[in-house]
């Protein structure tokens, strides 16, 4: 074997850790207490700032402290139409507005939601990239559980316990601009981590990746590997159930139910 593959070394080598100096902190929802689930808490957006490395902003929102002489800041994911000076409120009175956070029992069908929680309390977990959001498609009251379809596409269900943002996640249409150039592509993963450029294997020497040498740029061997192969082998399509392009009509998820 030649030398260790980059992908043996991300797991291990400090070079690919994520860059988190510069950024402003973890954005979630407030930490749920008895207040926001028998009535309702207001805060005020203090400021809405750009974190490095992320598409989307944040919003810095204020709470009073239910308990001590002092006031919380949290860290929010900004949704379209926030300001600054704006009141927020948390919790299962809040009214359907945006920016407000329910809920998903306290939220009708069809409503534009996003920073979904994946189990309650969690305080956020789908739905959170610039322009993302997800709908409510249905309740089912007699299991408590809530039917989503997500940015992706899918369809996801979880309990009707859980919150969520109103509205969609602010920043959105970010891609639509194209880079352009490297130096822009350079500099946008320059505060995220080291992911870029990406070298393709078949370009790379025999010593370096499974799929580099030959006299002509190819692969030389299957690309699909198995999940059980060892670690410096395990590049390509790894335990591929499919490959080859999609052909005929793409059942979407709202097709199938």
């Amino acid at each position: 074997m030649g030398k260790y593959v980059q992908a043996q070394r991300k797991g291990k080598s400090p070079i690919f850790k994520a860059h988190v100096r510069t950024r402003k902190g973890a954005v979630k929802l407030r930490s749920i207490d008895y207040a926001e689930r028998r009535g309702y808490v207001r805060g005020v957006i203090k400021d809405i700032m750009h974190d490095p490395g992320r598409g989307a902003p944040v919003a810095k929102v204020q709470f009073l402290n239910a308990y001590r002489y002092k006031r919380d800041t949290e860290l929010m994911v900004a949704t379209e139409g926030m300001y600054t000076g704006q009141f927020i409120y948390c919790g299962k009175k809040a009214t359907l507005t945006i920016g407000n956070v329910l809920p998903l029992s306290q939220v009708p069908e069809g409503t534009i939601v996003c920073n979904v929680e994946a189990k309650v309390g969690d305080r956020g977990a789908f739905a959170r990239g610039s322009g993302c959001f997800a709908v409510v498609i249905s309740h089912d009251e007699d299991k408590g559980t809530t039917r989503l379809r997500l940015p992706s596409g899918g369809k996801k269900t979880v309990k009707s316990d859980v919150r969520a943002q109103i509205g969609v996640v602010a920043g959105g249409g970010r891609t639509d601009k194209p880079l352009l150039k490297a130096g822009r592509a350079y500099h946008k993963y320059a505060v995220k981590r080291n992911c870029w450029p990406k070298i393709r294997g078949v370009a790379k020497n025999p010593v370096e990746h499974p799929f580099g040498g030959g006299n002509h740029q190819h692969i030389g061997r299957p690309s699909t590997v198995s999940k059980e192969a060892p670690a410096g082998r395990k590049v390509g399509l790894i335990g591929a159930r499919r490959t080859g392009r999609l052909r005929g009509v793409k059942k979407l998820g709202q097709d199938r139910d």
